[in-house]
């Protein structure tokens, strides 16, 4: 009886309020005989305390798992009777901390199974948990899911809103969390005004409302809380001043494309010479090909390829462009640029298509962004450029700088955008002062000859109060985005298979 007391204190320190009287073991699983203590038990309606007996129950719950095999307790549990007159005759003594009424698993093999449900859900949760030898089928261990109790709704002072796609373009979902704590509130089945305003009528007590550019959400918030104050996203501020420069740099593409050094004598022409130099001057001492690779750290097939050409220009090539539909119609589109040099794509695709252009509008874009209208490959792509001007100027190489600031000189409008881009990047840091700073900057853009950017600070206009409180005060709606981030990842997992009751839940539970 020692080594079973021993081994209940190591082993089974969870079934510590029962009395253990045998282990035995049976293959593929161990059986744990026990009993409940005797000692008087409380009625669960009085709670008069009893010991009673009036028979006896046993009750098989599963335990957690030992030496990879199943552990099955058998319990033999009172019935016990009250001795309060008109209360229950007589009622069944609970376990608390290792057994609970209904249940086939005790406490903690319930919460080991919950653990593994909350992350995976179903079908992977019934896989793993097989590997952990507890049998559960996939259905059983959704009801483990839905069965865990989701935290208390508390109303948060600042909300964050934000929508994710149930099946994209056509159902959609709004997720709502405390910016303060980012917690996750409440996930409605809708998005939209409508949706939005029926929660806040019936959760009073937000005082500040964070959102993207969303003018449903804006406008539900209006609706029941006039004097809320709406601050907008800046992530979302920077994205659409992101594909504002880029569109201004594609129509600027024919003034500072050439700007840069030809492709025969960049970075990675001089690379190729002087690789081309390592290979053969070690070539010219006798050392072998397998010798060389390793002594540069390069791979054999490379430097078969240096050792195969006599002289390192025949290496460097200037990329070219392969023909397309557009090309019939290069002088018309270069001329238009000339004249016009915001001239909308749209509008370009229309005048060559009455003349006979068969292609798509898509790949006259890419046409354009590339370059393509000046000839030759140009140095740097749209898209790199703007990259280069997005990126922080302290974060770049001083080729990368060189090479912007050589760019940028060609073109004064590229000068003047990368002015403004640097403004408005200081105003992104949240401080008393920047709504009046940026009226200045939405001026001496406005003043620019840069007609994508004036399209970006009319919008800005028009949601002005949410983008002046998204730039003065210190709450954003990041934490709402990164739990769309998480969502996305649960939703994959579930492939499609569930419903919303049962996403919501797993939301909520985080």
């Amino acid at each position: 009886m020692v080594g079973v007391e021993c081994l209940v204190a190591v082993v089974f320190a969870g079934l510590a309020p029962l009395v253990v009287e045998d282990v035995a073991d049976e293959g593929d699983r161990i059986r744990v005989a026990a009993r409940t203590p005797d000692r008087p038990a409380a009625c669960p309606r009085c709670g008069a305390l009893t010991a009673r007996v009036h028979s006896y129950h046993v009750r098989t719950p599963a335990d957690v798992a030992l030496d990879a095999r199943r552990v099955l307790l058998t319990v033999r549990v009172r019935r016990l009777v009250c001795p309060t007159r008109g209360c229950l005759r007589t009622f069944r003594e609970q376990v608390p901390g290792v057994l609970e009424r209904y249940q086939r698993r005790t406490v903690r093999l319930a919460g080991q199974v919950g653990a593994v449900v909350r992350e995976l859900a179903g079908r992977g949760g019934a896989r793993l948990l097989s590997a952990l030898s507890v049998r559960l089928s996939r259905d059983t261990a959704l009801r483990c899911l839905l069965r865990l109790p989701l935290p208390r709704l508390q109303v948060p002072r600042v909300l964050g809103v934000d929508d994710f796609a149930l099946r994209r373009r056509h159902r959609y979902a709004t997720i709502l969390i405390d910016v303060e704590t980012r917690r996750r509130v409440d996930v409605l089945p809708d998005r939209g005004a409508d949706a939005l305003e029926a929660w806040l009528r019936a959760h009073p007590g937000v005082e500040v409302v964070c959102r993207d550019g969303s003018g449903a959400y804006a406008e539900g918030v209006r609706r029941v809380l006039p004097d809320a104050r709406q601050v907008g996203d800046r992530w979302h501020l920077w994205h659409g001043l992101a594909e504002a420069v880029r569109r201004e740099v594609a129509a600027h593409s024919a003034c500072w494309a050439k700007a840069g050094p030809p492709p025969t004598e960049g970075p990675r022409a001089q690379t190729t010479r002087q690789r081309w130099a390592q290979v053969h001057g070690l070539l010219d001492q006798g050392v072998g090909l397998l010798d060389c690779a390793r002594r540069l750290n390069l791979s054999l097939n490379t430097v078969k390829r240096y050792a195969r050409v006599p002289e390192p220009e025949r290496l460097i090539r200037a990329p070219a462009f392969r023909p397309t539909l557009v090309d019939p119609y290069r002088d018309h589109l270069k001329r238009r640029r000339a004249e016009e040099p915001a001239v909308p794509v749209l509008r370009l695709f229309r005048e060559i298509r009455e003349q006979g252009y068969t292609g798509s509008h898509n790949l006259l874009v890419r046409y354009i962004n590339s370059g393509r209208l000046d000839g030759d490959q140009p140095a740097m792509s749209p898209r790199a450029l703007t990259r280069l001007l997005l990126t922080r100027p302290d974060t770049l190489t001083d080729a990368q700088r060189d090479r912007l600031d050589q760019l940028t000189a060609a073109c004064p409008e590229m000068t003047t955008l990368a002015g403004l881009i640097r403004g408005f990047a200081a105003l992104l840091d949240p401080t008393d002062g920047n709504d009046d700073r940026l009226t200045a900057w939405i001026t001496t853009a406005r003043a620019a000859d840069l007609p994508h950017l004036h399209a970006y600070t009319r919008g800005l206009d028009l949601d002005r109060d949410a983008v002046n409180n998204a730039l003065t005060l210190p709450y954003s709606n990041g934490g709402t985005e990164g739990v769309n981030t998480k969502t996305k990842k649960i939703m994959r997992q579930m492939h499609g298979r569930a419903g919303f009751p049962l996403l919501r839940h797993r939301i909520l539970l985080g």
